[in-house]
């Protein structure tokens, strides 16, 4: 297995990774908010790679047997104005999307894509690496807090 940086040759395995954490989430939504939207497929990737273009961002592959079969995207966060009247501002990247097809997950494929993303925050100045994720995703929790990610916040949601 090799990491390289997002060539698009590998353009159908990463709308199939995306897809994948996609249909995945929409899984264990209890709230039946997630969906793969009709046009997911076709779109999302390529707003992706607009989103890493402008905020100084990066997606890597994990490619095995001329296959991408993982897929990390992290880009610079932008701070607002009003964020630094209550807040430092340290510079951060932030994790935008990890997938490792379920096939070979668990076998430190994540980690490796994880510890490259990080290390392009490292080379880019950046000081903390954040994540959302999704509450329901028990896995993706354990695998960030075995990584020394924590939680700083908690989004609360409440149905009316």
């Amino acid at each position: 297995m090799k990491i390289i940086e997002y060539d698009s040759k590998y353009e159908e395995d990463a709308k199939d990774l995306l897809v994948e954490l996609e249909e995945y989430i929409v899984s264990i939504d209890e709230d039946e908010l997630d969906q793969v939207g009709e046009r997911y497929r076709e779109e999302y990737l390529g707003i992706l790679l607009d989103n890493m273009a402008m905020r100084q961002g990066k997606v890597y592959l994990a490619i095995e047997d001329g296959k991408a079969i993982g897929l990390v995207a992290g880009s610079i966060k932008e701070w607002e104005y009003a964020d630094h009247l209550d807040y430092k501002c340290p510079k951060t990247g932030v994790v935008e999307e990890l997938i490792v097809t379920a096939r070979v997950r668990a076998l430190g494929i994540g980690k490796e894509l994880l510890k490259r993303i990080e290390q392009y925050f490292i080379e880019k100045g950046c000081e903390y690496s954040d994540i959302d994720v999704f509450a329901y995703n028990k896995n993706a929790i354990n695998f960030y807090g075995r990584n020394e990610y924590h939680a700083r916040m908690h989004t609360l949601i409440k149905k009316l």
